[in-house]
């Protein structure tokens, strides 16, 4: 019985170290025989602030229960991301149906350059210093997926420099080449 308590205590710590966000909640209608029945559907981007994020949409009647269902699903959808200490490795362009997210990565100090999802979304992962740029469709789902898809574009610069057979230093961001 006691190594369940150390268990779920493990998983009761785990959940409080990731950074949850509620991205966006809209109301939509199911039209039945009788009128229309409104419920919520939300979109939610969950963190460790390290490199892991994940992105869910819960639907529901009621807004607990749909933040509750997106959190879960962002929960178990997460994906690790190729980081450069604060910032992207290189410049990426993610898509989802008419929504295109640019990344680009940004000397130290620059901050969060980003609206909306596309900063919930960085920020949960990790990324301090980065320049974005969203265009097409304002959708916050499509424009959430956009960003998860240009950081699942990403390539760790270890891996790119021993596929291309040059040094670490040549493919890393011009600012830390000096380091």
């Amino acid at each position: 019985m006691a190594e369940g308590n150390v268990r779920d205590r493990e998983v009761f710590e785990e959940r409080e170290e990731l950074d949850e966000r509620v991205v966006d909640i809209t109301r939509v209608a199911k039209v039945v025989k009788g009128g229309r029945r409104f419920g919520f559907r939300v979109v939610a981007v969950v963190g460790d602030n390290r490199g892991q994020v994940g992105m869910g949409v819960g639907k529901a009647r009621a807004v607990p229960d749909a933040i509750r269902k997106a959190t879960e699903r962002a929960r178990r959808n997460m994906q690790s991301v190729a980081l450069v200490q604060t910032t992207i490795p290189h410049a990426v362009e993610g898509q989802c149906s008419g929504a295109r997210v640019l990344l680009k990565p940004a000397s130290p100090g620059t901050g969060v350059i980003a609206g909306g999802g596309v900063r919930a979304v960085l920020e949960a992962v990790g990324v301090r210093d980065v320049l974005t740029k969203s265009q097409g469709s304002a959708n916050a789902l499509n424009v959430v997926r956009a960003t998860m898809d240009g950081l699942q574009q990403l390539r760790r610069v270890e891996n790119v420099a021993r596929e291309r057979g040059v040094p670490l230093v040549k493919v890393m961001p011009f600012w830390r080449r000096g380091e």
